[in-house]
């Protein structure tokens, strides 16, 4: 179940009582007139099947309740209610196939912001790949995946596409063109210094056999890895299945690549830096790729209206 939260002006308030109290998915109905200051108007509040949400917000939307009031969408863990169970049952499919499609448009906004947060948790996952790669430590560079906080832009990129808000593709694009680049430029500045102390030198690549070879080596299986990866991951984000994501992280090659590309630039060896980068470009795009389809196929199920306002800053 979800929280609806309405702040209406009071010439639209029985209106939006009305959708609220016909809609099978519906519950718990309240009505708190005048409660809202800023801005002025009528608080309704009900508790609503997730398949039922986006239906309702595309009713409130019609209503323009998105530009003169506000709209809030918030998980319920746990509702005891013989009516909350009813309009569960009522509500046309399945809560774990529904997807909130505003829901996903704020979420995917919210992850795909370059700031100095994201900036942090990138730049440490590619350190840490790093210390993985120099260590030949596998364990080191599934903690390095764990980390890395590439997903949300990724998924951002997939959901502007399918809803054509290029203002959401634009930043998102531009969170990874910016982001990844500096990260590595840090973990080349990393290396440089783990060398010039005696840390390590060119050995620690050189040859074959070690276990994450896989890192750079480039083949058909980065690719399928990458469309399974950007499946399960939007599956994961669109059905509110959020556990499946740690599963995503540590499957594709994104943040290693990223990494032993540092590396092999700073110890010379060009030809495994190349095929790195090779391999962090094919593991975005097939994310991308199979995300996009992914919500391409989910479109039918796709009811709410895009209200068209621009994605805060932040």
């Amino acid at each position: 179940m979800l929280h609806l939260r309405v702040v209406t002006p009071p010439e639209h308030t029985e209106a939006v009582v009305a959708e609220l109290r016909e809609h099978p998915g519906a519950a718990h109905v309240v009505l708190l007139p005048g409660a809202a200051v800023q801005p002025a108007g009528d608080v309704v509040e009900a508790d609503v099947a997730r398949e039922a949400a986006d239906r309702l917000i595309s009713a409130l939307c019609r209503l323009g309740i998105d530009h003169t009031g506000g709209i809030t969408l918030e998980q319920i863990d746990t509702a005891l209610s013989d009516a909350a169970d009813e309009a569960e049952e009522r509500a046309p499919g399945d809560g774990a196939d529904a997807v909130v499609w505003e829901e996903l448009l704020t979420r995917t906004g919210e992850e795909s912001r370059l700031n100095g947060t994201f900036m942090a948790f990138l730049a440490i996952a590619c350190l840490l790949a790093a210390v993985g790669v120099i260590t030949d430590s596998p364990v080191t560079v599934v903690g390095a995946m764990v980390v890395g906080p590439e997903f949300g832009p990724l998924a951002a990129v997939a959901v502007g596409l399918v809803r054509r808000r290029w203002d959401l593709v634009r930043r998102a694009a531009l969170v990874l063109a910016i982001g990844f680049p500096l990260a590595m430029l840090i973990t080349a500045g990393g290396t440089a210094l783990g060398s010039a102390a005696g840390l390590f030198d060119a050995s620690v690549i050189a040859g074959d056999g070690h276990q994450l070879d896989f890192v750079y080596q480039v083949g058909p299986w980065s690719l399928i890895v990458a469309l399974l990866a950007g499946a399960a991951g939007m599956l994961s984000m669109t059905s509110a299945k959020s556990a499946a994501l740690v599963g995503v992280f540590i499957s594709v090659t994104t943040v290693p690549a990223a990494g032993y590309a540092s590396i092999a630039a700073i110890l010379g060896d060009w030809s495994r830096a190349g095929e790195s980068l090779a391999q962090l470009v094919i593991n975005l795009a097939g994310i991308v790729l199979a995300a996009t389809v992914v919500l391409l196929l989910r479109r039918a199920t796709w009811t709410t209206s895009d209200a068209g306002r621009p994605l805060s800053n932040g």
